[in-house]
This record gives structure tokens, C-alpha cells and sequence, in this order.
């Protein structure tokens, strides 16, 4: 073989090695894109395809005869929303309401809602293999609707599961 028969041998060889994809190569983890946002001191995220607009809070009517999460409605371009007051619902410490407060709008099972929020963080993707289960501390109403929570202390919450419950319809009927 000459020289340069064989330089092509040996960088033909180094080619095909080079293409071949590693044997442990580590499995991409799916991502998923969530809103996230403060309650209390603590973060919370959301998944974004639930999410259909981050509105200030302003113009809040209070409703009477609902349960206390229920803090009142809002006008949303037209639409009358109903806004749940989270940190009642999840039993968290309460603060006054503020020029930060957010309200996030989802939707989903022919419902729409509002979610106060003391302040919308952003938009993040975050592996959908880096969310745990749940906390052995964190019992009560919020385990129910809890999806995971991250390795830096992000509660991801279970939209679908929190719209679906009936608890969260109100049928009250006042009499005369």
C-alpha cells in the first residue's frame, strides 16, 4: 500500500468512528414549558399550554355567598372571570393586595379562571425527568394538586387536576 492509500485507510477509518453515535449517550429528557410564580415567599409554576394570559389585577368585583378562595370576578375584555384567591385555597399565609399582583388566566374542561399570583416570575423550560414526585412535608390540599416539585424548590402544580375538581365549583343560591 502506498503512503497515500493508506492516510485514506486511516482517516476513512476515523470517519466512520467519528459518525457512529456514542453507546452511552445519554437519552435527551423532554422539556416542558412553565409559567412561574410567587406565592407567599414560596415559587410556583404552571404549565404555559394552560395558561392563556397573564392580566393585572384591577377592577376586582367581590362576589357574595362563595367559599373564601373565591375572591371575586374580574372583566377580562368582555369575559366575566372568576378569580380564586390561591393562598386561601392552599391555606398559605395571607398579605395585602398590591399593584404586583397578577392575575394568570387558564383553561381547560370548558372552564376558565383566574389564579392570584403576588408576582409572575416568567416562562422557563424545565426537564420533565428533574420533577420529583412530591415532598414527604408538604401534606394537605396542595399535595393533591401538586405535579412534582424541582431540585431548586419549584411546585409545579397540576392544572388539569385542580380544574377538575368539583370543589372548585360554586353553587350557591341565596333566598329571598
Amino acid at each position: 500500500m502506498t503512503n497515500d492509500t493508506n492516510a485514506r485507510h486511516i482517516l476513512r477509518a476515523r470517519a466512520e468512528a467519528l459518525a457512529r453515535p456514542p453507546e452511552n449517550a445519554p437519552v435527551a429528557s423532554a422539556l416542558f414549558e412553565v409559567l412561574e410564580f410567587r406565592l407567599a415567599q414560596e415559587r410556583y409554576a404552571i404549565e404555559t399550554r394552560h395558561v392563556r394570559e397573564v392580566y393585572p389585577l384591577k377592577d376586582l368585583t367581590p362576589l357574595p355567598c362563595t367559599p373564601p378562595f373565591v375572591l371575586g370576578i374580574v372583566n377580562v375584555r368582555g369575559r366575566i372571570v372568576p378569580v380564586f384567591d390561591l393562598k386561601k385555597f392552599f391555606d398559605l399565609p395571607e398579605q395585602g393586595l398590591t399593584d404586583l399582583h397578577r392575575i394568570i388566566l387558564i383553561g381547560g374542561h370548558d372552564l376558565e379562571l383566574g389564579l392570584l399570583a403576588d408576582a409572575t416570575v416568567g416562562v422557563r423550560s424545565i426537564p420533565a425527568d428533574s420533577v420529583q414526585p412530591s415532598l414527604p412535608t408538604l401534606t394537605g390540599i396542595r399535595s393533591e394538586y401538586l405535579k412534582g416539585v424541582t431540585a431548586d424548590r419549584l411546585v409545579v402544580l397540576d392544572v388539569v387536576r385542580l380544574l377538575a375538581d368539583p370543589k372548585i365549583i360554586v353553587h350557591e343560591e341565596v333566598e329571598n
